[in-house]
């Protein structure tokens, strides 16, 4: 690395003034919340470092600031395993999809910012 080289915060593959503009576009949300937006916000605020607990798994950050990337990715499978068995009767779908869109996007599994 070189002098003229910075390391840009990132989370996951996003960098991190891209994710917190997404933090304030879900908060702006109209209220009451719908349980995807709850998702989408908790799996924001946990990968930035502003919440301890996962939104699926509950774990806690192993990073300084928030996750690695590898917990990340954890995170996000743990969602696709939860939104799986919501779509066969076992839980509620609409958190754990927007968790694993949140986290998908966050991952760059796809662009679309939920």
């Amino acid at each position: 690395m070189t002098s003229d080289e910075t390391t840009i915060p990132a989370v996951g593959v996003r960098p991190l003034d891209e994710v917190f503009d997404a933090i304030e576009s879900a908060a702006r949300r109209p209220q009451p919340w719908t349980d995807f937006d709850h998702g989408v916000l908790g799996a924001y605020r946990w990968a930035a470092g502003a919440k301890v607990a996962a939104p699926v798994t509950a774990a806690a950050a192993l990073g300084v600031t928030g996750p690695c990337r590898a917990q990340l990715l954890a995170e996000c499978q743990a969602a696709a395993v939860r939104l799986r068995d919501a779509l066969n009767g076992r839980t509620d779908a609409a958190y754990a999809l927007g968790a694993y869109q949140a986290l998908a996007w966050l991952c760059g599994h796809h662009e679309d910012c939920p």
